[in-house]
């Protein structure tokens, strides 16, 4: 009897036993759910053969042995290292497969390059190959996200290389530990005990960086400290760049320009300056003897007080040939950012990196790539995308994502990036007529570029679950998915991602998965519908601020934006005025110029719209500004219906710490609507249409509200 009230106990526990903090992200390997399933995987899984030694091989072994542990919550069978035998699933390079089994892949080797990958179910038995280590420990990570989605082995045939050849986080950290518009918590980079202490954070992340095909970090921030290039700290790099060896991850570092002054008392920092160019040759080589597989160098240069060519007179293709010239004996490159805006305020800063790079198109050397950002203006919620892209055909470019949310919410909003950068990416540049998209610019084809690169700016911290929002994971997932390839389809990234990280359910599935495809719209709606951008808070960036005038530069403020008055409000950018149109394709200035038929997203963007104006929706400025403000705050509440289903469906950790983020949007999207309408509607003077809430508070507390240590500045 007792026995029996044992069992019953038993079986009335949740599922979820264990509490899940999510530092696993989405290397869960969570447990299979049935007999079969566990039979037909673990046929493979206990019958493993890898062949090769290396340090990479050393990685794979204990990756699958961490998968075998959680799939099957058990200790590990043994993995041959021998070929003598049989096995089903072989993992091994080319030239290391038995013979019978080489030959039969032979072709398939051919169509791979030295990142590619190949995954073959061949007469019983299932091979992941490649050509070299790095590239089989992408097979082997390719074959583990098979199983964790639950796939069938048997239909496997995936020939896979990277179309892009240098992708990479930029993290913005200092060596303070602070981070820069980071979200959760400090820097993962503990520089005062680096070099004698390797934390397992930093094994952890570079195995989630390779699971997703990163092969580049660049560790400290765009806003350069020069201490980072002096011995004390290359020494500590070196000992990072050793541990993220074996995953195929090189370091890169943040050069300050003016560094020779810095360091070694130089009186300039002129590119042209024979000493200058010295210098850098002279450091680049101490860094090789440091880190013999250093990346190369990003710079941020005559932008937001950092310093640059300008204080010299020179261009920024003087300034990067300089530093590249310095690197090209040793195979490293520099990655030249175009966010540079004049230090005057001018007519209209989203034109400036235009006017400055596209004349220098073919003046930079063969190793130099600019790092351009997804949008003209700085990482707005949404903005068209950065007409460089397809205007430099003899100059390689990079795309620059922002995988932090300084302008989204930061880390307590859900919010898919993919859906924004797919948005970006599937943009049409025209510049050799339609079908010219921008994912053929970053991936080299469209002009035949000979160095391709994609860099997102890191959401990592100290945080248990690594980037403060669980579901802010995706984005750091998604953003090496599309790295990879830019042109995937970004539902089946983001079910791959809910497979992995929560669940095989088809509930769950489809539950995470509407309300992550319907996020990025619903939070436009609530912080910038109609092509609005730039109206945050001052400084922090949090929450809304569409009031922020006045201070150094006008256009670090929201006023200069939206230059709300009694009659109308948007900036305009066609001929009539900043006339920045004019740096894209005639078909966009067709799709653009015109008011009445310009889609509604980048109507403010681009024109000066009265407040009474009837829009293509058949309701006024106002009124459909309103509506908006009002239906993104619906949507946040929609998403926190939704989640709320999945209580029971989902660990009690993850399911609790999701559920109050989304509280705390759906919060803050009410305050987003409430503050901005309140704003502009002193402007308009038109009342709220039927169906939007009134504010819960009068214009002067939200003027009025403050917050102290906001996180990120």
């Amino acid at each position: 009897m007792k026995k029996l009230f044992l069992i019953y106990i038993l079986l009335l526990l949740p599922v979820f036993v264990f509490a899940n903090d999510g530092y696993k992200l989405w290397l869960q390997y969570l447990p299979f759910e049935n007999k079969a399933i566990t039979e037909y995987y673990g046929d493979y899984l206990d019958n493993t053969v890898l062949l090769g030694k290396s340090p990479t091989h050393d990685v794979i072994q204990k990756e699958l042995e961490l998968a075998y542990s959680g799939f099957f919550d058990k200790n590990p069978g043994n993995i041959s290292r021998t070929s003598v035998g049989s096995g089903l699933l072989w993992i091994a390079k080319f030239g290391d497969l038995p013979k019978e089994i080489r030959e039969t892949i032979t072709d398939h080797a051919q169509s791979l390059n030295d990142e590619g990958y190949l995954l073959h179910y061949l007469k019983g038995k299932l091979i992941v190959s490649s050509k070299t280590d790095i590239g089989l420990l992408y097979g082997t990570f390719a074959l583990l996200k098979k199983i964790q989605t639950r796939q069938k082995l048997e239909d496997l045939h995936e020939i896979s290389n990277p179309k892009i050849q240098k992708r990479l986080l930029n993290h913005w950290d200092n060596l303070n530990r602070t981070v820069e518009r980071g979200f959760a918590g400090f820097s993962i980079w503990n520089w005062h005990r680096l070099p004698q202490h390797i934390d397992q954070q930093y094994i952890d992340y570079a195995r989630a960086n390779a699971s997703i095909g990163i092969n580049g970090t660049s560790i400290t921030n765009v806003n350069a400290n020069a201490l980072v290039l002096t011995p004390e700290y290359l020494e500590k790099a070196a000992a990072l760049a050793d541990a993220f060896r074996p995953y195929g991850i090189k370091v890169y570092l943040t050069a300050r320009f003016n560094a020779p002054m810095v360091l070694d008392n130089l009186p300039t920092a002129d590119p042209l300056d024979p000493k200058v160019q010295q210098w850098w040759k002279d450091k680049t080589k101490e860094i090789y003897n440091y880190i013999p597989d250093f990346g190369g160098f990003l710079v941020k240069a005559d932008s937001e007080g950092q310093p640059g060519p300008h204080n010299y007179g020179r261009t920024q293709a003087d300034g990067a040939n300089m530093l590249a010239d310095a690197v090209k004996p040793f195979g490293g490159i520099v990655m030249w950012r175009a966010f540079v805006y004049n230090e005057h305020t001018p007519t209209d800063r989203i034109r400036q990196a235009y006017d400055e790079f596209k004349p220098l198109d073919g003046k930079f050397r063969d190793n130099v790539i600019v790092q351009v950002k997804n949008g003209p203006l700085d990482f707005q919620p949404r903005e068209p995308f950065h007409p460089l892209f397809g205007a430099m055909p003899e100059t390689p470019l990079m795309m620059e994502f922002q995988i932090t949310k300084e302008y989204l919410g930061q880390d307590t909003h859900w919010v898919n990036l993919a859906t924004m950068w797919e948005e970006v990416l599937k943009s049409d540049t025209y510049a050799k007529g339609p079908g010219s998209p921008v994912s053929k610019v970053v991936d080299g084809s469209l002009h035949n570029y000979k160095l391709t690169g994609i860099a997102g700016v890191s959401n990592i911290g100290t945080d248990r679950n690594w980037t403060g929002h669980h579901t802010a994971q995706a984005d750091w997932f998604a953003f090496g998915q599309l790295a990879w390839n830019p042109e995937q389809n970004i539902d089946n990234i983001g079910e791959d991602w809910i497979r992995m990280t929560f669940s095989n359910d088809t509930e769950v599935i489809k539950t995470i998965k509407g309300i992550m495809m319907n996020s990025y719209e619903i939070l436009v709606n609530y912080m910038t519908p109609l092509g609005l951008h730039h109206i945050m808070a001052r400084s922090h960036h949090w929450g809304p601020g569409p009031w922020v005038t006045g201070g150094g530069r006008d256009d670090w403020t929201a006023t200069y934006y939206h230059k709300a008055n009694s009659d109308s409000i948007g900036f305009d950018r066609t001929e009539k005025g900043s006339n920045a149109l004019a740096q894209y394709a005639p078909e966009w200035k067709e799709t653009w110029g015109d008011a009445e038929s310009i889609p509604l997203e980048f109507l403010l963007w681009f024109h000066r719209v009265p407040w009474d104006k009837k829009l293509s929706t058949g309701n006024t400025l106002w009124n459909e500004m309103a509506l908006r403000y009002q239906k993104g705050v619906e949507g946040a509440r929609w998403m926190q219906k939704e989640w709320s289903k999945l209580e029971g469906s989902i660990d009690p950790e993850r399911f609790s710490h999701i559920a109050s983020f989304l509280n705390i949007q759906v919060n803050e999207a009410e305050w987003w609507r409430d503050a901005c309408l309140l704003y502009f509607g002193q402007y308009s003077k038109m009342p709220l249409p039927a169906g939007v809430e009134a504010p819960k508070h009068d214009l002067t507390y939200y003027l009025n509200f403050k917050r102290n240590f906001v996180p990120g500045i």
